[in-house]
């Protein structure tokens, strides 16, 4: 609990104090940390009391963030810290509301590049090129795997021999794998306890595990990463695969594609594979708890955002869909009226 004489912290000296308590924390989110303590310090606002920070000086200070060219994201990292270093502030009665307590809906405006899966035809497409293509052909496997069991690629690239079970065609995600810009790497829970699962294997899935398990180079040495051995994917010095390696082959594939053929391919990232896969999920109308399964999702409500990506086409489709459900139901009932008059003919004449 903080002293009464804590009033007078500045706001950085509060989120000073906040980040103290933050023990044990992942090295991408201490990272984080780092980012807005060095942003603040070059703002006026962090200097402020905190007592003196009222509701309208929060949105105007997130405000300013956004007119100085920090996008949207950069902003939520920002409150992310600020609304809980404040709220500590509530929690020890030194303030009477949370000034960062309010929803960034209507304060900034979103610039973040939403993330659209790319319909079946051209994943289909894509995948056909990427299998025919002297360039790319060798990461066909994998690729497919990514459109085909939505992983994100970080779970994917950390992927080892003993999570891969052939024999019962499962994989097993447990954790994932980053590097960071200092050039270390860390092994890390998945993003989510919901993150933590076991993807059953497609025949196609199966058949594509396979073949990378088999075709794993063997000049290679097995590096150790935190305890774990034996990584699926490995660059060229053995260490595993990351998701840059992914996004920069991603990106001159779409690229060569493009070179090729008149009609263009969209921007596709691996996150794309991962939405492409549970859009497609959802327009065969598997469960939405399945689903939410299948991806990792916390939340229903973030499986459930997928719907609103769906347009006119697939609209039509649902109306036509039903419409054939009912002419079938109600065939099924003129048959039922039939047999059944047929049957009481047959009764009248006994």
């Amino acid at each position: 609990r903080l002293d009464p004489s804590c009033r007078n912290l500045t706001v950085n000296e509060l989120v000073e104090r906040y980040l103290k308590t933050r023990t044990g924390v992942r090295e991408s989110t201490r990272i984080g940390y780092n980012f807005v303590r060095n942003l603040l310090k070059n703002e006026e606002f962090a200097g402020r009391k905190m007592c003196e920070v009222k509701t309208s000086d929060a949105k105007l200070f997130l405000i300013k963030l956004q007119s100085d060219g920090r996008g949207s994201s950069t902003i939520k990292t920002v409150r992310g810290v600020l609304r809980p270093a404040f709220q500590m502030a509530v929690d020890d009665d030194l303030l009477m509301k949370n000034p960062f307590g309010f929803e960034l809906v209507g304060v900034i405006y979103n610039t973040e590049k939403t993330r659209l899966a790319i319909t079946r035809e051209q994943m289909n497409k894509f995948l056909k090129f990427i299998h025919d293509d002297n360039i790319y052909c060798k990461y066909y496997e994998a690729i497919y795997i990514l459109f085909h069991t939505g992983m994100r690629i970080s779970e994917f690239c950390g992927l080892t021999l003993k999570d891969i079970d052939l024999e019962n065609r499962i994989i097993d995600i447990n954790h994932q794998v980053q590097r960071f810009r200092s050039g270390k790497y860390d092994i890390c829970p998945t993003k989510t306890s919901a993150g933590t699962r076991k993807l059953p294997m497609t025949e196609e899935v199966y058949q594509m595990f396979k073949a990378l398990v088999e075709n794993r180079p063997t000049d290679l040495p097995e590096v150790i990463v935190k305890g774990y051995a034996g990584f699926l994917i490995r660059d060229k010095d053995g260490m595993p695969e990351v998701a840059l390696h992914w996004e920069h082959r991603f990106q001159h594939a779409v690229k060569r594609y493009n070179d090729i053929y008149k009609i263009q391919m969209p921007s596709i990232t691996p996150h794309v594979c991962r939405h492409t896969y549970c859009s497609n999920q959802t327009r065969a109308r598997m469960n939405p708890k399945t689903l939410q399964y299948l991806m990792g999702h916390s939340e229903i409500s973030v499986t459930m955002d997928v719907y609103t990506h769906l347009g006119l086409d697939d609209a039509k489709d649902e109306i036509i869909r039903l419409k054939e459900l009912e002419d079938a139901r109600k065939e099924i009932n003129n048959i039922e009226r039939d047999t059944m008059r047929s049957m009481e003919s047959q009764f009248k004449y006994i």
